[in-house]
C-alpha cells in the first residue's frame, strides 16, 4: 500500500518537480497551494507572482492537472497573520530584525499544513526547498545541506522540530537547480521557466517601513541618532528604517563612510559607528532548537555558524551561556550580527542547530 504526502505546490518549479519526483518514487501524491496572506485583490494577483500570490494558485493548479494528482486550496490566513505578519512587525518595533520565512516554514508550512495533512490522512508532506532529510545513526533527523551550495535553504528551517522532519520529505535536495528545470521541461510543466520568487511575499514593493506602518496603524516616530558615546548625530526617521549594519539612507553628513551599530527601542536611538563598529567576535542566541544533537549537554562544540541567509558560514565554537542561551566565539569577527535573525550551526553539512541573536 503506498504512502500518502501532502506536496506543498508554491506554483512554482522546485515544488511541481518535488511532486513528480515523489509520484515517480511511488507515494500517492496530493498537492496543496497555502492561501496565506492575501487580500483576493487584483494588484495583489499580480504583484511579482511569488510563492504566495494568487497567481501561484492558478500555476499550482495547471502543474497538478499536468501531473494527474488531486489538487486543493487549503486557507492558513489566521496562522500567517498571528505567527509571521504580527511577529514581523512586533520584532521591527522592538528594534531587531526578523526572519519572516524561517517563522512561516516553521509554524505555518510544517506545523499548520502537517496537522491538516495528517487529519486528511496523509503520512508525510513535502516541499520544494533545497534540502536534505536524514535520519542520524543516533536516531535524530536532521537537515543536510543541498547537494548545490548555491541555492540551499537548510538556514530558513533550522527550526523544525524532530516531529516534523520525521514526516517530511525533500526530494528537491539532491539534485542541482538546472536538473530540475531541465526535468520540468522534459515533462512539459508550465512552470518550467517561472523565474524563482524573491523577497519577502508580503511586502512586494520590498518598503517594510511603509507596510509597518499601514499594518500596525501607527507611524514609528522619529529620534535621534547617536555615537558610541551618547552625542546625538541627527535625527533618525523611525527604528523601522534601520538594521544593523546599515550604511545607505541615513542622510548623515559624517564625511566618512558610518554604519547603523546597535538600535535602542527603549530610548528610541540609532547609535551610529565606523565600519570596525559592526564587527564582534562573540554572539550570543537564544530560543534555541537543536537538530543533529539534543542540546550541548554542557559540551563545547566547533561548528560552522551562519548569521544570516546569504552568510558563508564561519568556524566558531560554541557553549552554553545559560539557560536556552548559547555564546558563539568566532575565529574571525563576523559582520553586523542583528538581533532577531538566526544563527545556525553546521557540522559536515549537518544542522546541528540554531537560535535567535540577542
Amino acid at each position: 500500500m503506498s504512502r500518502t504526502v501532502v506536496v506543498g505546490l508554491s506554483g512554482g518549479v522546485d515544488s511541481s518537480v518535488a511532486a513528480w519526483l515523489l509520484k515517480e518514487q511511488g507515494y500517492s501524491v496530493i498537492g496543496v497551494t497555502m492561501q496565506i496572506w492575501q487580500d483576493e485583490e487584483r494588484e495583489i494577483e499580480e504583484a511579482e507572482g511569488g510563492c504566495c500570490g494568487l497567481s501561484a494558485v492558478e500555476d499550482a493548479r495547471r502543474v497538478a492537472a499536468a501531473l494527474k494528482i488531486p489538487y486543493y486550496v487549503m486557507n492558513f490566513k489566521q496562522e500567517f497573520k498571528e505567527h509571521v505578519m504580527d511577529y514581523f512587525a512586533r520584532e521591527y518595533q522592538e528594534g531587531r530584525t526578523p526572519n519572516p520565512c524561517i517563522a512561516c516554514n516553521r509554524y505555518v508550512k510544517w506545523e499548520a499544513l502537517l496537522k491538516r495533512s495528517i487529519a486528511i490522512g496523509a503520512d508525510y508532506i513535502a516541499t520544494g526547498h533545497y534540502a536534505r532529510v536524514e535520519r542520524l545513526p543516533s536516531g535524530r533527523f536532521s537537515l543536510r545541506q543541498s547537494v548545490t551550495a548555491a541555492k540551499d535553504q537548510t538556514y530558513a528551517l533550522y527550526n523544525l522540530t524532530q516531529d516534523q522532519l520525521s514526516r517530511t520529505l525533500m526530494p528537491v535536495g539532491a539534485y542541482h537547480k538546472e536538473e530540475i528545470r531541465a526535468m520540468a521541461d522534459r515533462l512539459g510543466l508550465p512552470v518550467a521557466h517561472k523565474p524563482d520568487s524573491q523577497e519577502i511575499c508580503f511586502i512586494p514593493d520590498h518598503d517594510y517601513a511603509a507596510f509597518l506602518d499601514r499594518y500596525t496603524g501607527r507611524i514609528m516616530p522619529e529620534g535621534n541618532f547617536v555615537d558610541l558615546e551618547g552625542n546625538v548625530l541627527g535625527r533618525h526617521k523611525g527604528i523601522s528604517h534601520y538594521t544593523v549594519g546599515q550604511r545607505k539612507g541615513l542622510n548623515l553628513a559624517m564625511g566618512r563612510p558610518v554604519f547603523v551599530v546597535k538600535i535602542r527601542p527603549e530610548t528610541n536611538e540609532v547609535v551610529i559607528g565606523d565600519g570596525q563598529d559592526v564587527y564582534a567576535s562573540r554572539v550570543y542566541c537564544s530560543r534555541l532548537n537543536w537538530m543533529s544533537i539534543d542540546g550541548l549537554q554542557g559540551q563545547e562544540m566547533e561548528v560552522t555558524a551562519k548569521i544570516r541567509y546569504n552568510h558563508k558560514g564561519q568556524p566558531c565554537v560554541i557553549r552554553e551561556a545559560g539557560e536556552d542561551l548559547v555564546e558563539c566565539i568566532f575565529e574571525e569577527p563576523v559582520r553586523a550580527a542583528a538581533p532577531g535573525q538566526a544563527a545556525v550551526f553546521y557540522r559536515d553539512e549537518y544542522v546541528v542547530g540554531g537560535g535567535t541573536i540577542l
